[in-house]
């Protein structure tokens, strides 16, 4: 079965914090650098304004159950809460609408305020204190540590759409990479499962992440599992990748393909050719 890797919850979840301040800081110098915010984006029909002003809305919506009266979530999300997909649509549309015109120019100035104070509030905390995140569709919450490992994620995957469309560089590290992994994607992956690809499959698949975190993936009856640290047990298919690379196949901005072609990412086990399976399975965030 091989070693599983062991954590420290509370060690992590700071490493990941640290990790937060200063991508945000790299952020906010990028947006800076940025020649033309009307320019197209990583992002299909995004500009790269639009994606600064989501990223502003990510770090605003995380902060604002702390610091703020509630927001009118229900006005924002589909009617009768719709699908995963759904919701993560609505609030995207609306989140682009925040900045327009030359309050653009400000967005790093915002997010690098909205982060810090999310930071502040948060200070001391446990990892798993709870924080609503209505338009996940969570029911009562995230963690803490999930919320934090979920802002890092936006802030560098949407820093490389920024990038690609300004044509600057953009850099993600490895450690960044595999805390991302190990703080989201427990909490991420089953709320991507498409339920109705799902039904009636029964698949375990062993993710082990170089030099980060191990998670068993475990889809059953049109639900998702993802832990850490799992016991023992037997695997469909055991998933071998590099942290930066298994995140940007996650997000889609990388295709496996390519991952598969460099080395990067390999399937092995008793049925390795279901690698490609967990894709299909679970949408993107």
């Amino acid at each position: 079965m091989g070693d599983v890797t062991r954590f420290d919850a509370v060690a992590e979840h700071e490493r990941t914090r640290a990790a937060l301040r200063a991508v945000v800081l790299r952020l906010v110098r990028l947006l800076g650098d940025v020649p033309d915010l009307e320019a197209a984006s990583g992002v299909p029909v995004w500009t790269v304004g639009d994606v600064g002003a989501h990223l502003a809305g990510v770090h605003f919506a995380y902060s604002a159950g702390f610091t703020e009266g509630a927001v009118e979530w229900d006005a924002l999300l589909p009617a009768g809460g719709g699908s995963f997909s759904e919701r993560i649509a609505a609030v995207n549309a609306t989140s682009i609408g925040l900045f327009g015109g030359e309050e653009r120019t400000c967005i790093g100035e915002f997010i690098a305020e909205r982060s810090e104070m999310f930071l502040r509030v948060t200070e001391g905390l446990p990892p798993d204190t709870p924080v609503d995140a209505p338009w996940l569709g969570l029911k009562p919450s995230l963690t803490l540590a999930a919320a934090t490992g979920l802002m890092l994620s936006e802030t560098l995957v949407h820093g490389l759409d920024i990038a690609r469309g300004a044509g600057l560089p953009w850099t993600i590290g490895p450690d960044e990479a595999s805390l991302v992994l190990g703080q989201s994607m427990p909490t991420m992956m089953p709320l991507g499962l498409d339920a109705e690809k799902a039904r009636g499959v029964s698949l375990a698949f062993d993710l082990v992440i170089k030099g980060g975190p191990r998670l068993a993936v475990v889809v059953e009856n049109g639900a998702a599992t993802v832990t850490r640290d799992a016991p023992p047990r037997a695997y469909d298919c055991r998933i071998t990748a590099e942290p930066v690379a298994f995140l940007l196949v996650s997000f889609r901005r990388m295709p496996v393909w390519k991952a598969i072609t460099y080395g990067r990412m390999r399937a092995g086990g008793r049925r390795p050719w279901l690698a490609m399976r967990l894709g299909k399975l679970i949408d993107s965030p």
